[in-house]
């Protein structure tokens, strides 16, 4: 999610106005109306702090990326295939013996 759409949604859900959400993260509602039309980006930091002053909280992963698409759906693919097949297993471990046996 690109962080205009993300800062509308988090003000939209507070029911603050563009005036309110800025005076409550410190900055001007130019520069919060900017950065929800794309006309400017915030930092990460800035970013943090004008989805905390709507009430929320900013919760970032970073995920790596697959280099190849196409190894990507393939990989989807069969973790959504093995979703299919719960593991199931004996609540006693079997394993052979080796060697000998007193």
């Amino acid at each position: 999610m690109n962080g205009s759409l993300l800062l509308r949604q988090c003000r939209h859900r507070a029911g603050q106005s563009l005036r309110a959400a800025a005076a409550a993260a410190g900055t001007s509602h130019a520069t919060w109306s900017a950065y929800e039309h794309r006309r400017l980006t915030p930092s990460a930091d800035t970013l943090d702090r004008l989805v905390r002053a709507t009430g929320s909280v900013l919760d970032v992963a970073i995920v790596g990326r697959i280099a190849d698409p196409t190894r990507g759906a393939e990989l989807e693919a069969v973790l959504d295939l093995a979703e299919q097949f719960p593991a199931r297993h004996d609540a006693e471990l079997r394993a052979p013996v080796f060697g000998r046996r007193s």
